[in-house]
């Protein structure tokens, strides 16, 4: 596991401001000015995933893209779930690097609130590759919002069957397929420590995500099933959701100490590691990666 890219962090990616650049949710990378950096040019692996499976929610773009590009190139074979039709082209090119790294890639479409969705998916990941050793819950629903009453029930119950149902939906189809020394990796986000009053639903999902990551962490070994659970919790992250959800996307990431988003390249090797038998000893943690923003 191994980036090409070295030096200052402050320096290494574009700074705000960008260009201002709406897009209609979830959106898509072509838009995007910087383009994101998935790691296409600057990850290294060196197979410590060989012959692994994994599957990655919204791996057609952003933080799930980057961790399939280096899951790939680590040696595993890769199932990717997404949402929508504007989003077949991101899919298309994640699983063309994918395949460039010698692995097979499965793409499913469709809105994972769909309980039957998950369960498709993960059985045809486990009958296509006879087993699901990593699972990604990444994919992620997001809109910003000024006052609570601006909020309607079903905004909110949609955050929270994206964000949280589906995790549970994926969770509980998988775990019978997934062996010992499995490992369960989801994204929650520096609003699960410091919320960010625009974004209630998704800040609220984020808390609710590292409980159940805790939680099953403890279900999952005390059970004897030997599969480890735990969380990355990014901070800023430049991906299509940022233009198509936030108003004022051309200073994001500003706020933080690095002064700048990060990269999706930059969470990959995260995953990879929390994926691998070097995490043999790491459960029910949270691992933040937040441009210096505090989570204590």
């Amino acid at each position: 596991m191994k980036t090409t890219k070295t030096g200052n962090p402050k320096d290494l990616y574009p700074v705000p401001p960008f260009p201002k650049q709406d897009q209609s949710p979830p959106g898509v990378n072509a838009k995007m000015s910087p383009v994101p950096d998935h790691g296409e040019a600057s990850y290294e692996g060196s197979e410590i995933l060989l012959n692994k499976v994994a599957i990655i929610t919204g791996g057609d773009s952003g933080i799930g893209k980057a961790v399939a590009i280096a899951m790939a190139r680590e040696g595993a074979d890769v199932v990717i779930s997404y949402k929508d039709e504007m989003e077949d082209d991101d899919a298309a090119d994640t699983k063309m690097w994918i395949e460039r790294a010698g692995r097979k890639a499965l793409l499913f479409r469709g809105d994972i609130r769909d309980e039957d969705l998950c369960k498709k998916i993960v059985e045809e990941a486990a009958s296509t590759f006879g087993k699901i050793d990593i699972l990604v819950n990444n994919a992620a629903y997001q809109m910003s919002f000024d006052q609570i009453t601006d909020i309607s029930a079903a905004e909110w119950n949609k955050t929270f069957e994206t964000n949280m149902s589906a995790m549970f939906y994926f969770v509980k189809h998988a775990k019978a397929h997934m062996p010992p020394g499995g490992s369960i990796i989801n994204t929650t986000s520096v609003n699960a420590y410091k919320p960010n009053p625009s974004l209630v639903p998704y800040a609220a999902t984020k808390g609710a995500i590292q409980n159940f990551t805790s939680s099953l962490a403890q279900l999952f070994l005390e059970d004897g099933s030997g599969i480890r659970v735990n969380a990355v919790a990014p901070g800023p992250v430049w991906t299509p959701l940022i233009p198509s959800t936030i108003p004022d996307h051309e200073n994001f990431g500003e706020n933080t100490p690095m002064g700048r988003p990060g990269q999706p390249a930059e969470m990959a090797p995260i995953y990879v590691f929390l994926a691998s038998d070097a995490a043999s000893y790491v459960s029910g943690a949270t691992i933040p990666a937040t441009g210096g923003r505090a989570t204590i």
